[in-house]
């Protein structure tokens, strides 16, 4: 091999720049007042002679980052940290390093990349006390649109961290993302899951368990008491309070989560979904009912004012609504008779 001789003039403005290359290196990172300047100068000094030592490493590594953040310089921290871990790929503190990058990205989509990166190219770790693979499944969960993307962020979270999570909580998640990519067949039995957790609160829902246990309930049950259209299920009703035809109005009453009560009462008080036999006060009475339905009736609920009954309740208004079922298109949209209301009406 030959060598080329290189003049000592030429040699020395060789090295100094590679050395003059290396400081502006630094200073890209020396940002900042004067005092932060500092303090970032004896950080990087710090971390060079800390190069070996993984546990120190990782403390310089991050209080340059939080010194770069609080000069106002987050781009140049994440520059700093994605330069890092491409320079040390054994780095055994990598994946906590993009975790910092994300969380302080300006925008979600490149947040979400670095997440995903970090369940995809590297272990999880745990760093004062918080795995780092939890805090990105948690964050693409905030992060994520799709729904198809996000059932598997849950069974996840579900697989991995059952310990650290409300599995209650979760199976709702996911529950409500399979009725979005209309798996309903999958959305009732992460409902089924949901019902094992009672304990499990729903923030701004406190009655999902029992929303959800009727809806499974309408899901398992046989729905052949609706009718397509509310004139026809109305004037069956009529006609067989007209007749005294027990048959056909029990045949056209819900027989899932059929609710009776008081105007005062909610639907879901424990005492408004009681059982009783509409049919025995129906043989022992001369019932009566409105031509019309009520003026507030809509297009989603509608009220028959009927009265006569053999109670000591004399009016009954009999409850209409619209079927909200699309997991079964051949009676979504139907009518169904869903309850009854005792009392004049408020």
């Amino acid at each position: 091999m030959r060598y080329r001789y290189v003049p000592a003039a030429l040699a020395a403005i060789l090295i100094l720049t590679v050395l003059s290359g290396c400081a502006r290196v630094d200073d890209y990172y020396i940002v900042g007042t004067t005092e932060q300047q500092q303090e970032l100068r004896e950080l990087f000094q710090l971390l060079d002679g800390n190069g070996d030592d993984d546990a120190a490493r990782v403390i310089l590594i991050e209080q340059i980052a939080g010194h770069l953040l609080q000069a106002g310089y987050p781009e140049r921290m994440r520059v700093f940290l994605t330069t890092h871990v491409e320079n040390h790929p054994e780095d055994p503190f990598s994946a906590y390093y993009l975790l910092l990058v994300a969380r302080n990205y300006g925008t979600p989509e490149m947040a979400e990349h670095y997440y995903q990166r970090i369940l995809a190219n590297y272990t999880d770790l745990i760093v004062r006390g918080t795995s780092v693979h939890y805090a990105a499944l948690t964050e693409l969960l905030r992060l994520t649109d799709d729904p198809a993307v996000r059932i598997h962020y849950y069974q996840d979270l579900l697989d991995r961290y059952r310990d650290r999570i409300d599995p209650g909580a979760t199976y709702f998640a996911m529950a409500r993302t399979f009725e979005e990519l209309g798996e309903w067949d999958l959305a009732f039995g992460a409902y089924r899951n949901f019902l094992n957790y009672p304990q499990t609160r729903i923030l701004g829902f406190p009655e999902a368990h029992r929303h959800v246990r009727d809806r499974v309930n309408f899901y398992d049950s046989r729905r052949d008491w609706t009718m397509e259209s509310l004139d026809g299920l109305v004037t069956t009703i009529k006609s067989a309070i007209w007749r005294q035809d027990v048959r056909t109005l029990l045949r056209h009453k819900a027989r899932e989560n059929f609710f009776a009560m008081s105007w005062e009462q909610q639907e879901y008080d424990a005492n408004s979904q009681i059982d009783f036999n509409v049919g025995t006060f129906l043989v022992r009475s001369r019932v009566r009912y409105a031509e019309e339905l009520e003026v507030n009736s809509n297009a989603r609920e509608a009220f028959l004012r009927t009265w006569g009954w053999s109670h000591r309740i004399r009016t009954w208004y009999l409850y209409f609504r619209r079927v909200d079922f699309p997991a079964d298109p051949e009676i979504h949209g139907n009518w169904e008779w869903a309850g009854i209301y005792f009392g004049e009406a408020m």
